[in-house]
């Protein structure tokens, strides 16, 4: 059930039998070759293929995240973590005052890690109420299946090069890239992280052949509809 193909009737009406809801949050960030909304695409699109069928509403991607080492890149949008964290309060403050009690944040930007923090928080302080978030990416058994095909599944690289995320207009490059030293990156000025950085890809192939992207792809969504099928505590 997606949200943004739904009337306030039929969301009515599927809140006397469901109480869960699925927020996806991503980020708008640079992603080399790949397109800049590529983790709000993602976040999107596997919370709707494994919701779908368990019939759980799923509400449109909050597209901005946490990606301050990234401003140095052009198109990139960060918010403050006290940002991020009242507009994820706002929301759940909103799913519960109209009925929803058991909320999945399915994530795909590593950055957005506060809204793990927030829903203990939240949860302290609405008793009849669970919070909980799947990163789908690192997600125990997407990562071994990544793993299958390379050992390096990385920002911008193969593992985010889905047909949804790249653009038409651009070449990728057949070589691997070497892996930078992600905690010096970490640790550098957005300037500083770009120069260090280069295209933007943090190592490893930069794509895999389409059937290796849906083998990937089946099991993720398959892990995030066992996500959100529970437990719930």
């Amino acid at each position: 059930m997606i949200i943004s193909e739904c009337t306030w009737f039929q969301v009515e009406e599927r809140l006397k039998s469901e109480d869960r809801a699925a927020v996806p949050l991503g980020s708008t960030e640079q992603h080399a070759q790949l397109s800049l909304s590529t983790d709000s695409i993602l976040a999107q699109r596997i919370a709707n293929d494994a919701a779908g069928p368990l019939g759980i509403p799923v509400f449109p991607v909050v597209p901005y995240g946490i990606t301050p080492i990234f401003l140095g890149y052009p198109g990139t949008i960060s918010v403050r973590v006290s940002t991020y964290v009242a507009l994820l309060r706002d929301i759940l403050d909103s799913l519960y005052s109209q009925g929803f009690r058991r909320i999945a944040f399915v994530n795909a930007h590593g950055g957005n890690q506060p809204a793990a923090s927030l829903a203990v928080e939240w949860m302290a302080e609405h008793r009849d109420a669970s919070v909980k978030m799947h990163n789908w990416w690192i997600a125990p058994k997407t990562l071994a299946k990544c793993h299958e095909f390379d050992a390096v599944a990385s920002h911008a690289s193969w593992s985010e090069n889905f047909p949804w995320t790249r653009l038409p207009t651009e070449v990728l490059p057949t070589q691997r890239k070497p892996m930078v030293d992600v905690p010096a990156l970490f640790a550098k000025s957005p300037a500083e992280a770009r120069k260090y950085l280069g295209d933007g890809v943090f190592g490893g192939p930069y794509q895999m052949p389409d059937d290796v992207m849906e083998a990937v792809w089946e099991v993720a969504v398959q892990e995030t509809r066992e996500f959100l099928m529970g437990p719930w505590h």
